[in-house]
């Protein structure tokens, strides 16, 4: 039986208490010297080469270079387009987010992945739990999308104690719409199926034999940054779900959204 714990994220939707937790944020916030992420991915890749048969990787391969190959990235939502709105529940409360209303509190790091199965996206996920603290510093709000069941997600944010909200993207009906949504293709469902991975049942509920099409559907796992006016000012997603947008580079665009504290001196 799972225990839920103490909220480790107040999700704020009064710009005032943002705002006060926001000045405090940038008070005690410090800029932290990580590695890159691509780093710790491929140490994942590495492992896994070492563990899985070449057979099975070779399944994957096969399915990212087809993923890569129909275009994806090329459909990508660009800087300068604008953010499809949306309105998705939250993981631990259930309620209703508004984009509107995440939008009045700043602007917006929107981190699309694919699941709590993916060790990429634990090692991605756990990147930006450290980052949050700058991105807070920012005056900007970050949020997790993914496909899966708003108990999954819940059990994502409890095990990573993430100080930020996941949101439930059922059938990747929003990824769709941010240009990053595909089908499992059949022979990489028997991969999945192979190693134990029931996408259907962490996205729907259901078990394989009653689980729907949309369960299969997954997100690229991508970054998006948005400023408060609803512009898409950075992003990044890639067909081969092991190689991730670099946060640092996302961080950048964000900080270029800030106005500068230093007005400019008098010719």
């Amino acid at each position: 039986m799972f225990l839920k714990t103490k909220p480790p994220y107040t999700l704020f939707l009064n710009p005032h208490e943002f705002e006060k937790c926001s000045n405090r944020s940038v008070k005690t916030a410090h800029k932290m010297t990580l590695h890159p992420l691509q780093e710790a991915l491929d140490r994942i890749t590495h492992n896994t080469r070492a563990l899985v048969q070449a057979e099975r990787l070779a399944v994957s391969e096969h399915a990212n270079e087809e993923l890569f190959a129909t275009g994806i990235e090329d459909r990508i939502l660009a800087p300068g387009a604008p953010m499809p709105e949306f309105t998705l529940p939250d993981a631990l409360t259930g309620k209703p987010v508004h984009s509107t209303d995440l939008l009045a509190l700043g602007s917006l790091v929107i981190k699309f992945f694919r699941g709590r199965w993916c060790p990429y996206c634990i090692t991605e996920l756990e990147r930006w739990r450290d980052l949050h603290d700058e991105v807070r510093a920012l005056g900007a709000f970050l949020v997790a999308i993914s496909p899966q069941t708003q108990r999954h997600n819940d059990f994502t944010v409890q095990q990573l104690h993430l100080p930020f909200p996941i949101l439930s993207d059922t059938g990747s009906e929003l990824a769709e719409k941010f240009g990053i949504a595909y089908s499992v293709p059949a022979a990489q469902r028997d991969y999945y199926k192979g190693i134990l991975v029931n996408i259907p049942f962490v996205n729907s509920g259901a078990m394989y034999k009653d689980a729907p099409e949309s369960s299969w559907r997954l997100p690229l796992p991508a970054v998006f940054v948005v400023g408060q006016d609803g512009t898409i000012a950075f992003s990044e997603g890639h067909a081969d779900f092991r190689v991730r947008p670099e946060p640092s580079d996302a961080m950048e665009a964000l900080a270029a959204l800030v106005p500068s504290s230093h007005p400019s001196s008098p010719h």
